[in-house]
């Protein structure tokens, strides 16, 4: 499709931009207008929209998929036709895809085992109930961290078919499809199962562990190595343990019945031939605190909190005693105070050292005063009265008879 839809509305969603466009469809991001919801909106292209066998795939394909219910697979909200265009409504995942984090090269071998792993879980539950992905590629795995701790995956945008069918052409015989991770046997035409789909998950787990797919070139040259050239090894491209060659190899074999069972089975043989190439590595180790040597404490000390639980000592151990010291350090105890010391006490002590004296000789000489007074009333006999001084009386006859005058 060569038209761009944003800003119109097809149905009740209004088509907000362009997310990525394939050889038989585009993917719109829309708005569900009467929900208000933001959806992933696939518009078929107009030049397949014809083809009556494709029209018949597409209703099919709709159907099975809105009845599917796991959580790596991408809900199906709504499917129609509107103004002869076909669309599927989904939901959309706020991530990347796999065909984005691969583009610049591979990722590491742990992450790609965690990501193809919830691949295969969705692709062995669809095979169980009798339905082919068949357009299997990185594109079609979306990548979610939104969602949880880890990355989670959901398989998107189905070209399922029911197992025994044969592969997606139009009635004029063109594949529709990516050839870059199709199966032999799709690309023939043949009846599919399965095991087509694993071989496109093979071709992508090489993709994953290389940063490029098994066959490269012109879609001719592409399709012509899918169907009789001998793979790659992913040991040429990248140093990896070299069992990891042998699983690939049986995974893209060029009959089905040489293939693995099932997907699960794939990842498992890719897991036990990885290794621990194929583990998460731990994270780096903590450099260990240098211990210090007992000794006695210099400067200020950072106080060493209590580990967590139950405290290393009971009030039996240590009824009146102070608390234990943690880690073996030195604690400095203050000496017994002699009984009879005040508490209040200053350590200088040099007020109290002259003071105590000075309020001793004070006391002993207000006591000693109080006594000397008492025992000097007590000898008199009572308390002392006084009297005026006796003088002399004088005789009349002692005075003079005559006052003398001056020159006599």
């Amino acid at each position: 499709m060569s038209e761009d839809l944003t800003g119109r509305r097809l149905g009740h969603y209004k088509i907000d931009g362009v997310l990525g466009r394939g050889g038989m469809s585009v993917m719109y991001k829309a708005t569900d207008v009467r929900l208000g919801r933001k959806v992933a909106l696939k518009v078929m292209g107009e030049h397949i929209t014809g083809d009556a066998e494709f029209r018949e795939r597409f209703v099919d394909e709709a159907r099975n998929t809105s009845a599917i219910d796991h959580a790596n697979i991408v809900p199906l909200y709504d499917f129609g036709e509107v103004d002869g265009m076909l669309y599927i409504a989904m939901r959309l995942v706020d991530g990347s895809d796999l065909a984005s984090l691969i583009k610049d090269g591979p990722i590491s071998p742990h992450r790609a085992l965690e990501l193809l792993g919830q691949v295969a879980e969705a692709l062995d539950m669809l095979h169980e109930r009798g339905l082919v992905h068949l357009d299997l590629k990185p594109a079609n795995v979306l990548v979610t961290s939104r969602e949880s701790a880890h990355e989670h995956v959901y398989l998107a945008d189905f070209g399922l078919t029911r197992r025994g069918a044969t592969g997606h052409r139009t009635s004029s015989g063109d594949f529709l499809g990516s050839p870059t991770y199709a199966a032999p046997e799709h690309l023939r035409g043949e009846p599919v199962d399965g095991r087509t789909d694993l071989y496109a998950l093979a071709c992508m787990l090489f993709a994953c562990l290389t940063g490029r797919p098994p066959f490269q070139g012109q879609v001719q040259e592409v399709i012509q190595g899918h169907l009789g050239a001998e793979p790659p090894t992913a040991t040429s491209f990248i140093v990896l343990p070299h069992g990891i060659d042998e699983v690939l190899r049986r995974g893209m074999a060029k009959r089905a019945d040489q293939r693995y069972d099932t997907c699960r089975e794939l990842i498992a043989a890719a897991r036990a031939a990885l290794g621990p190439a194929g583990v998460d590595p731990p994270p780096p180790a903590q450099p260990a605190r240098p211990e210090r040597a007992p000794g006695p404490m210099s400067g200020p000390q950072p106080v060493q909190p209590y580990p967590p639980g139950p405290p290393p000592y009971s009030p039996q151990q240590y009824p009146q005693g102070p608390r234990p010291p943690v880690g073996g350090e030195p604690v400095r105890l203050r000496p017994p105070m002699p009984a009879g010391s005040s508490s209040f006490a200053t350590r200088g002590g040099g007020t109290a050292r002259w003071l105590v004296p000075i309020l001793v000789v004070v006391a002993l000489a207000v006591i000693i005063g109080v006594f000397v007074a008492m025992a000097g009333s007590i000898g008199s006999g009572g308390p002392s009265r006084t009297t005026a001084p006796e003088t002399p009386a004088y005789n009349q006859n002692d005075l003079p008879t005559s006052v003398p005058t001056v020159g006599n």
